[in-house]
């Protein structure tokens, strides 16, 4: 979807820039009849206003392109929001005592501001083939891990994990039962099988 948006806008900045140059002699015999009306009266001196060159034109319709691409690049699906509802926000406890704090960026739905000791970074989601949530700042490498149980925050770039066994008290509760009723082992073989 995003490309097609990208593309639709490339396609768009010559129609642009030649609606703009078109659009502009229009508009100089309305001056023009607007200072002969008045030269019965009193002579004014009217400045031309000289169109726009090719080049400004071009430059325009680039920032034009360039802002539409951002913007494409910047939504978020529908499947990233809906992995945005699953992210545990407030500050969370980690191992060894560490904090991190994960908060809704209110000024862009679905990313999220994640501060701890020496690091903060916005992040937004992506899709996992696991179905586990995850954040990632793609600019600074960052990359937040969250399943029932804990989270994680690692730098891909220095590779090395920031924080770990960080957990919401919805993860501590996972946690627990996990704990009191653990789940079958994969190498158990099933009840009544050989």
């Amino acid at each position: 979807m995003k490309t097609l948006i990208a593309s639709a806008l490339m396609l768009l900045t010559p129609v642009l820039a030649l609606s703009q140059t078109a659009s502009q002699p229009a508009a100089k015999p309305a001056a023009k009849a607007a200072t002969t009306a008045k030269a019965p009266q009193k002579k004014a001196v009217v400045a031309k206003a000289s169109p726009p060159s090719s080049r400004a034109l071009l430059h325009s319709g680039a920032v034009q392109v360039a802002s539409g691409i951002a913007a494409a690049e910047a939504a978020l699906t529908p499947e990233e929001l809906a992995i945005a509802e699953r992210v545990h926000t407030g500050r969370i406890a980690c191992e060894l005592g560490a904090f991190v704090s994960v908060e809704a960026d209110a000024k862009s739905p679905g990313r999220f501001n994640i501060e701890g000791k020496g690091f903060k970074y916005h992040m937004a989601p992506v899709a996992t083939s696991t179905g586990a949530v995850r954040l990632e700042d793609q600019r600074a490498g960052a990359v937040w891990i969250q399943i029932a149980n804990k989270s994680m925050l690692m730098n891909q770039k220095l590779g090395q994990r920031l924080a770990d066994e960080c957990m919401s008290p919805q993860q501590v509760a996972v946690a627990e039962a996990i704990k009191t009723n653990p789940p079958p082992s994969l190498l158990d073989k099933p009840a009544g099988s050989r």
